[in-house]
């Protein structure tokens, strides 16, 4: 692993270590969840919650939906773009890897089109 690499895995492990960001990555993971329904499912101010949320965002773990309530409001939904999360220790070193939607979605992408390709 890299230096970059290692300050990379060393702030997700620190991001991870948070339970409040636990909380919101394990609660959006279920629905995607509004900031309020996140609030009161860690049991956390607001302000918590959004400096988490901009966290997990910087780090490519949660996204953001807009959507518009049943009354006419606008509505923000987090989500997590978690797929797998693998954390392994080999020769004294940690290695870290997550693997998102979004990769998945590429990935499926690159094979369907590799597979027209070769029709």
């Amino acid at each position: 692993m890299t230096t970059g690499e290692n300050s990379q895995s060393a702030a997700l492990l620190e991001l991870f270590a948070d339970d409040y960001s636990r909380e919101i990555l394990l609660a959006a993971d279920e629905s995607p969840r509004t900031a309020k329904e996140l609030s009161q499912r860690c049991d956390a101010s607001l302000a918590t919650i959004y400096r988490r949320i901009s966290t997990l965002q910087e780090h490519g773990l949660i996204r953001v939906h807009s959507t518009i309530g049943s009354g006419g409001e606008h509505k923000q939904l987090f989500e997590t773009t978690i797929e797998t999360l693998q954390l392994a220790i080999s020769d004294g070193e940690l290695e870290l890897s997550i693997e998102t939607r979004d990769e998945l979605a590429d990935n499926f992408t690159t094979l369907w089109n590799n597979f027209r390709e070769n029709i």
